[in-house]
């Protein structure tokens, strides 16, 4: 890999509205819709926030709320805070600082890509059984200007510009092109909560 240059996939449209980005998750994913909460989670964001010094994306936020842990087609996860873990969700994405320094210097990437929180810098959101991770690139005015970074565990590494929730879906959906990762199947079952 070029260690000056990730490449980027397009997307076709980004969804900046959370709830177009949740109903396009529901379109690729039949069956998704039966297992939304009946009611929305009661996540303290604002703790979550405070912990981790940065708002979060409104689309992330409205998927924690609406949906317990999920296991996406036996591979993938969004992994929200669940009520009453808020602090030691924010702490535990803290940690992985490290581990994703780690992989950025394994593919000569850390003069390119920082970590948060330094400006810019990748926080994670998500994972595979694979060892894959998914992450923001904290970038711009507002969260909902971040885009997804992937960082495979084959050691591909590229940007989506959209949000986790519509990553998800075009992942799943086959929009976007699954560089280094597998295809995902429109599956869905519970992680636990």
């Amino acid at each position: 890999m070029d260690a000056h240059v990730v490449p980027e996939q397009a997307a076709t449209l980004r969804l900046v509205d959370p709830h177009a980005a949740l109903s396009a998750l529901e379109a690729a994913v039949p069956g998704l819709a039966a297992l939304r909460r009946i009611e929305p989670a009661r996540i303290d964001w604002a703790a979550v926030e405070a912990a981790l010094g940065t708002a979060l994306p409104a689309d992330f936020k409205l998927f924690g709320e609406v949906y317990p842990p999920l296991l996406f087609g036996d591979f993938m996860s969004i992994q929200a805070p669940t009520p009453g873990r808020e602090e030691a969700w924010a702490k535990a994405t803290l940690e992985e600082r490290e581990d994703v320094e780690d992989l950025l210097d394994i593919e000569g990437l850390s003069d390119v890509l920082p970590v948060y929180p330094d400006p810019g810098g990748l926080l994670g959101w998500g994972g595979s059984h694979d060892g894959d991770t998914f992450l923001w690139t904290t970038a711009g005015d507002s969260p909902e200007e971040w885009m997804v970074t992937v960082a495979s565990h084959n050691g591909d590494w590229w940007h989506y510009p959209a949000g986790a929730v519509q990553f998800t879906a075009d992942l799943i959906s086959g929009a976007v092109e699954p560089w280094g990762l597998p295809s995902v199947r429109p599956e869905v079952v519970t992680a636990g909560d």
